[in-house]
């Protein structure tokens, strides 16, 4: 499998050619990397709108952080922050994803206007959430999910934890391909820093090939995530705050759109955009310079 063809395409969704950059629009107090910096809807629109300019093809919107500890937000409270900015920017012309591990968020967030479910937990944490995917038709990500985080590293330990995550990955999907997703619709990820340590997510990012095995498009979201924060601290430092974080994550971007990933999701978009387009094109040169020359290739004839 190329990497070209490896990265492939998601049925519903524009088709780039080159990894696609999700920005990510965090609607909540508490999220790990920019706290309620875009809390209410105004802002939140205003600040996907500028990702877009920035280089996003996609923009994330969630209304419920996923860090380690944190407390779920109720049902009511997550659609009165997602949807009305799921709508003002798909009312722009912008491509939607919605963050969210529940069904009725997702339905109501398609309804205005979202383009793609981003589950982190595959459709495990809402029963639900499969049904109504698959009857939107709407275009699905797959995480790699153990469970919720409160409390700590959920069910982190592993043998082999690339073979482990790509086995269960398989097996979700398998399932959500049963409850009625078209095969051309999933995404799969590997859930870097969802009960995994920094080497766990180190690893994987080292053999996204064996991702890329399962057959279907992949979404590698590593941005500012505690991993890169001891990779930049070294064994005695402490780790730079997640906002320091940015130039380690257009580096994963750069090695994940060369390896084949379909999109990167990212908090600060500039330097990934750039990051994933000189992939691209060294990609193009070395295509380019492996490609028979005319005069070779008559020369064959």
């Amino acid at each position: 499998m190329s990497k070209q063809s490896g990265r492939g395409r998601v049925a519903g969704l524009p088709e780039w050619d080159r990894c696609a950059v999700m920005g990510v629009v965090n609607v909540t107090p508490d999220s790990f990397s920019d706290g309620g910096r875009w809390f209410d809807t105004t802002s939140a629109v205003k600040h996907g709108l500028a990702l877009v300019e920035e280089g996003a093809d996609l923009v994330d919107v969630g209304g419920e952080s996923t860090r380690p500890g944190a407390t779920r937000v109720d049902e009511d409270e997550e659609l009165r922050r997602v949807v009305p900015v799921v709508r003002g920017l798909a009312a722009e012309g912008v491509s939607v994803s919605v963050d969210t591990m529940r069904a009725s968020v997702a339905e109501q967030a398609l309804a205005a206007g979202a383009a793609l479910v981003n589950d982190v937990s595959g459709g495990l944490a809402d029963p639900a959430m499969i049904p109504v995917v698959a009857d939107a038709g709407a275009p699905f990500v797959v995480m790699h999910w153990r469970g919720f985080l409160q409390g700590g590293n959920v069910k982190g330990v592993y043998a082999d934890v690339v073979a482990e995550v790509t086995d269960e990955l398989h097996a979700r999907v398998e399932a959500v391909l049963e409850g009625g997703i078209a095969p051309d619709r999933v995404v799969v990820d590997p859930g870097l820093g969802f009960s995994k340590d920094g080497e766990h997510d180190l690893v994987l990012l080292a053999h996204l090939d064996r991702l890329l095995g399962l057959g279907h498009p992949l979404l590698v979201a590593a941005s500012r995530k505690r991993f890169l924060g001891r990779v930049l601290a070294g064994p005695q430092g402490a780790p730079p705050p997640a906002r320091e974080r940015d130039a380690a994550t257009a580096a994963v971007s750069a090695l994940a759109a060369h390896a084949g990933a379909w999109a990167v999701r990212v908090h600060e978009v500039r330097a990934t955009a750039d990051a994933v387009r000189v992939a691209r094109a060294i990609e193009e040169a070395r295509t380019a310079e492996n490609a028979p020359s005319a005069s070779s290739a008559e020369g064959a004839r």
